[in-house]
């Protein structure tokens, strides 16, 4: 069973993802963080994207979720902190954009859910990735608060960053994502969508993991 939720960065699908995977003893795979890592290859090719296709398919990447946390390795090697960089996000979106990128991102998570329960989040996993998914949701939530919460997650890490800075850049991404050709942001039709920008954390997560526990019920 895979359960998918989509929704614009920010707007709080990847730490509800994992709560609801801890609630529910299932397993979490995080899409945005797998293009995270073949964006950090694009770089290390430096943005050649010949070099960079070759690095692609001769990477081993790996990837599994312990102990609340969503860990990436490149050959053997975690790069779990090096893909939450300001640099990653600054090219995150172009990256992701690219066909080939998405095409081995997908196989790459179609493979690991054949067998087992799954809840993963990204852009475009109700729509293009897993239309047949279980149970869609499509998570929003208004830019200013999408920003204070990227903030928040990342000032500590970044002593520079300033929140003028991450709401651009989000408003930003959004743009990409959006009015990319392929595989576009967008909610699925028959997906559920919660705007979490008044509801507290345990409010979301207690309500994705109450439709999930009524969908197995029945």
């Amino acid at each position: 069973m895979i359960i998918v939720i989509d929704g614009p960065a920010g707007s709080g699908k990847s730490s509800t993802a994992r709560a609801v995977a801890d609630q529910l003893n299932i397993e979490y795979i995080d899409s945005g963080a797998l293009y995270r890592t073949a964006t950090l290859l694009y770089l290390e090719a430096n943005r050649d994207q010949q070099m960079f296709f070759r690095l692609l398919d001769q990477k081993q990447i790996s990837f599994h979720y312990q102990k609340q946390q969503f860990h990436v390795a490149v050959d053997g090697s975690s790069v779990s902190s090096d893909i939450r960089t300001p640099e990653v996000d600054d090219w995150v979106s172009e990256v992701a954009a690219m066909p080939r990128v998405r095409a081995f991102v997908n196989n790459l998570m179609r493979k690991v859910v054949l067998s087992g329960q799954y809840i993963a989040e990204g852009r475009d996993l109700g729509t293009a990735v897993f239309p047949d998914a279980e149970l869609k949701f499509y998570m929003s939530a208004d830019l200013k608060e999408r920003a204070r919460r990227r903030y928040k997650e990342r000032k500590d890490g970044n002593p520079d960053l300033t929140l003028e800075e991450v709401k651009e850049n989000i408003a930003e991404r959004d743009r990409k994502d959006s009015k990319r050709e392929a595989d576009p942001l967008k909610k699925a039709t028959d997906a559920i969508e919660i705007d979490t920008t008044n509801l507290t954390f345990d409010q979301q997560v207690n309500q994705i993991c109450s439709e999930v526990k009524q969908h197995l019920a029945n």
